[in-house]
């Protein structure tokens, strides 16, 4: 049997009596209400992992905390879908001028072959084989799932004609897009590394594109899905080092290590940057990124404040912003 239901008076008495939370009257309720007990108070009562518990001690906190992510969420949302456009477009450009056609079928045979890279045979040659052939059946499976609601896919196949890279990459999502680049072979992904200006002395094996995509694609998921991400629980991947080195480089910020996540609002603001958006625009995000910040300060203990914003993300700012001024 299930657990008994509480009401959302039970739910205010629970974190009363059990939390020690101080909340009350209509105007509280009705603010729980909003957020969910299950996704507010739930979903924002720790830090990274359940046992890293915030120490809340009014329901304000809790909305202050819910709030600031929310507005992180805001302020992320339409530059991660710029530049997911960007370099599916910047990776096009390369691909179509590497191939001389638009067929996937001759994409695939010509230039997603890094497993060609590996001993004929060996372990490594077997699974970069695999997953090549698994990036041929999620797009032609992705095709037949937005065929009905896809008008770019449906011109094409009523035409009976293949349809083309451009127009699979309108249906990519972007972790289908980074095993796209990640089973293109070296000399092409070397044309994109160099297409997005990445710094190639730390790009040897041109994988820095697809690192980039894959720790983006958790964020964006994440924030798509209206997930908690404040303090990145939503990483499910390792974290190539080479790209925290080479951030750290460029922008001569120390300690990159996407723990924190204002380390993702370095890597926007870099990638922003490679693809010429304009200085003032870049800052003007972190001058957002600060906004918010100090909003939760002015809202939360100190103590509670510190221990989601690290005390070097002034210097890390500050850093960055003579990265995009430079």
């Amino acid at each position: 049997m299930g657990r008994k239901v509480k009401s959302i008076d039970g739910l205010m008495k629970h974190l009363r009596d059990t939390h020690h939370i101080n909340i009350n009257g209509s105007s509280q309720k009705q603010k729980l209400r909003n957020i969910g007990y299950y996704h507010g108070y739930k979903g924002y009562r720790y830090f990274k992992s359940p046992q890293n518990k915030l120490a809340y001690t009014d329901f304000n906190q809790i909305l202050a905390v819910n709030e600031f992510d929310m507005s992180l969420k805001a302020m992320f949302y339409p530059k991660i879908m710029l530049i997911e456009t960007a370099l599916k477009n910047y990776t096009l450009e390369v691909i179509l001028s590497e191939v001389k056609t638009d067929s996937f079928n001759d994409v695939f045979t010509k230039v997603l072959t890094h497993y060609k890279s590996f001993p004929h045979g060996s372990d490594k040659y077997k699974n970069a084989l695999k997953k090549r052939l698994d990036l041929r059946n999620k797009i032609y499976s992705t095709l037949s799932r937005d065929y009905k609601n896809k008008l770019v896919i449906q011109h094409f196949y009523h035409q009976d004609k293949n349809v083309p890279i451009w127009a699979i990459f309108e249906v990519l999502t972007l972790g289908e897009f980074g095993n796209f680049i990640s089973c293109l072979e070296q000399p092409t992904r070397k044309l994109i590394s160099q297409s997005l200006g990445i710094n190639q002395s730390f790009d040897t094996n041109s994988t820095l594109p697809g690192s980039i995509i894959y720790t983006l694609k958790d964020l964006r998921n994440a924030v798509a899905h209206n997930d908690v991400i404040f303090d990145t629980r939503f990483n499910t991947s390792s974290i190539n080092s080479t790209l925290c080195s080479a951030l750290s480089n460029d922008g001569q910020i120390s300690a990159i290590n996407f723990k924190t996540i204002t380390d993702y609002v370095i890597l926007i603001c870099f990638i922003l940057k490679q693809l010429n958006i304009s200085k003032k625009d870049i800052i003007s995000m972190i001058n957002m990124f600060i906004d918010i910040t100090e909003t939760l300060r002015n809202k939360v203990p100190f103590s509670m404040y510190s221990k989601i914003i690290y005390t070097d993300t002034s210097t890390k700012l500050s850093l960055l912003k003579n990265y995009i001024k430079a």
